[in-house]
């Protein structure tokens, strides 16, 4: 037998079998029972620190409004 039929015959069982079992530990990993949080807040990076859309600057802790006082 040769190299490369060898090769072939392992990539065919043993490491398509070990592929799919990382991928059902990376699919259980991402969808485990308390991870909701961490993934709300890692999506939530974009919106840290950008103005409220249609801010009327009238609420008691609205930066807005704070910020256009510093503004020259």
């Amino acid at each position: 037998m040769d190299t490369y039929s060898i090769l072939r015959e392992i990539a065919d069982s043993w490491v398509l079998l070990a592929m799919f079992l990382f991928f059902v530990g990376v699919v259980v990993w991402v969808f485990r029972p308390g991870s909701r949080p961490v993934h709300q807040d890692i999506a939530d990076i974009p919106f840290r620190n950008d103005d409220t859309p249609g801010c009327a600057n009238n609420c008691a802790s609205c930066m807005c409004s704070k910020i256009k006082e510093l503004q020259p």
